[in-house]
């Protein structure tokens, strides 16, 4: 359960509210995160109480003592449990699967969860520096006004994107998710960076398993409900 609040800026305090009988956990976030669209599908999906708190990041709220005390990193998500702050969205993700009974998309069993791991740090380590590249240089440095793109950074970004794009198409030759026939973590981790594939143009043509996995994660009800409404696009936070 998604629930925004108007406490934007406010960050000291404990968390207040109610929901179904738990209580909320606080979710610091912008709407065009790259990062912050990972923990917000988490969070749908599970159907968690989570009280959402945006940080302006184009207002430099995230730079500000109140929110440094939360994450001296300046990014976002940020969540706050009680007195129990996390930075990190696939951590993030783990610790709102590891709080909801009876969810599956991060599996107990040892070699089930591991493989779930493997994907989202070789997210983090491979597919998207190579997307922060591309996203950068072909999307967010016109919206900040710094010049057209650096042809070589697009070249490295590209042929980055190519190669661990192969990758992943190839895990997805004979199955439908990304760890097997069930949704889990993995797909809603890989697919919140994909999310801008048009303006900040990731060559993703040839991959024709990749294309069709990302249609079915875009057909969850989960994606339909943290689509961003704002008219900027995506940029790459924590």
């Amino acid at each position: 359960m998604l629930t925004e609040t108007d406490t934007r800026a406010s960050y000291d305090g404990a968390v207040e509210g109610n929901f179904n009988g738990a209580n909320a956990m606080r979710l610091y976030y912008h709407p065009q995160s790259t990062c912050s669209r990972r923990a917000l599908l988490a969070a749908a999906h599970l159907d968690a109480p989570v009280e959402l708190v945006m940080v302006d990041l184009f207002r430099g709220e995230h730079r500000t003592p109140e929110f440094l005390r939360l994450n001296p990193n300046h990014r976002v998500p940020v969540l706050e449990d009680g007195g129990f702050v996390l930075w990190e969205s696939h951590a993030i993700m783990q610790y709102l699967a590891d709080k909801t009974p009876r969810q599956t998309v991060y599996p107990t069993g040892a070699r089930e969860r591991a493989d779930v791991n493997r994907w989202l740090f070789w997210c983090a380590a491979h597919l998207m520096p190579a997307i922060s590249i591309l996203n950068w240089e072909n999307n967010i440095k016109g919206l900040l006004g710094l010049g057209p793109p650096d042809p070589a950074e697009v070249n490295r970004g590209e042929e980055q994107m190519r190669e661990f794009g192969g990758v992943l198409d190839a895990n997805l030759a004979q199955r439908e998710w990304i760890c097997g026939d069930a949704l889990t973590l993995a797909d809603l981790a890989i697919a919140a960076p994909l999310a801008d594939i048009a303006r900040a143009r990731i060559p993703v043509d040839g991959y024709a398993n990749l294309q069709r996995w990302f249609t079915g994660v875009r057909a969850l009800d989960a994606w339909k409900s943290t689509q961003p409404q704002h008219p900027r696009q995506a940029t790459n936070d924590g």
